[in-house]
């Protein structure tokens, strides 16, 4: 053993020799470990508490209160859990004898230095903190940003995670939300337009039509679907428009419920749907 590394043993030897030294030693074990238990759960404690003041405040105010109410509470439940992880990390360190000033001062240093060359990461926290205080769209809002379209699952500092309804997760620094078209804020319109034929009775198919989706029930509906009447004469058929206000995004799925109703109603009634025939053109000897 050389002379360095045999002094380093006598010094560890002699400071575990110190009375007392295990215990104390045993002591900040324990410590230890009570700071890494107890900082997950004070944090849990607090999300709890988040969770249940958004949930009774977004209970007595506006739809589209609460849905602010519910992206600025997984806001502060995402800062809490930055901070609450941050004082326990300090906590630790203090167990180890290192001196907490230094550290901050430097630690504030080196954010500076790191705020000057991260230039993206403020822009996408600032464009965050703006869509949150300008309401732009909320947690479980239908948005479309870019070539992106999905259900908003989080708002957080900064990205934006939208879930797309073929399944697949979109994370989006929010630096990069130029342009959103939010369907989540009004009520969307279903619109159908049905072809009869120029052999069909006009007004005896409107009236057929408006009869049958006006018995059209689904809970999406806000108000009862409307014939407009002829929307287009077309080569080889009428074009006959219905339009239903529904919910914000569910114009699909009414659309599809009153086209399925529409078709069983002109079967019903014998209505004539036109659709592409081949016309085929015999040549004689004398030409065509």
């Amino acid at each position: 053993m050389t002379g360095d590394g045999l002094a380093l043993y006598e010094s560890v030897t002699a400071w575990l020799s110190i009375d007392g030294i295990w215990g104390l030693i045993g002591e900040s074990v324990l410590r230890i470990a009570a700071i890494l238990i107890a900082g997950p759960i004070v944090i849990w404690i607090a999300n709890k508490m988040i969770d249940r003041v958004i949930l009774n405040q977004a209970a007595k105010r506006m739809p589209s209160q609460s849905r602010r109410m519910t992206t600025v509470g997984k806001l502060i439940k995402n800062v809490f859990s930055y901070v609450g992880y941050f004082i326990t990390l300090m906590i630790i360190l203090s167990e180890f004898g290192i001196e907490l000033a230094p550290l901050l001062a430097g630690a504030g240093v080196i954010g500076l230095a790191i705020g000057f060359g991260a230039q993206s990461l403020v822009k996408d926290i600032i464009a965050g903190f703006f869509i949150i205080l300008e309401d732009q769209f909320a947690v479980d809002d239908i948005i479309q940003t870019g070539q992106f379209k999905g259900k908003v699952e989080v708002v957080g500092l900064r990205t934006t995670r939208i879930l797309s309804w073929t399944g697949e997760v979109h994370i989006i620094p929010n630096g990069m939300i130029n342009e959103v078209t939010n369907f989540s804020v009004n009520n969307s319109v279903a619109v159908v337009d049905v072809a009869i034929g120029y052999d069909e009775d006009v007004e005896r198919a409107t009236a057929i039509i408006r009869d049958a989706v006006g018995k059209l029930e689904d809970p999406n509906l806000v108000k009862e679907p409307e014939v407009l009447g002829v929307q287009q004469i077309g080569a080889s058929n009428v074009l006959l428009r219905v339009t239903a206000e529904c919910l914000p995004h569910t114009h699909f799925a009414v659309a599809r419920s009153m086209n399925l109703l529409i078709k069983k109603t002109m079967d019903e009634h014998g209505i004539d749907i036109p659709y592409p025939r081949m016309v085929t053109y015999h040549r004689t000897e004398g030409g065509t």
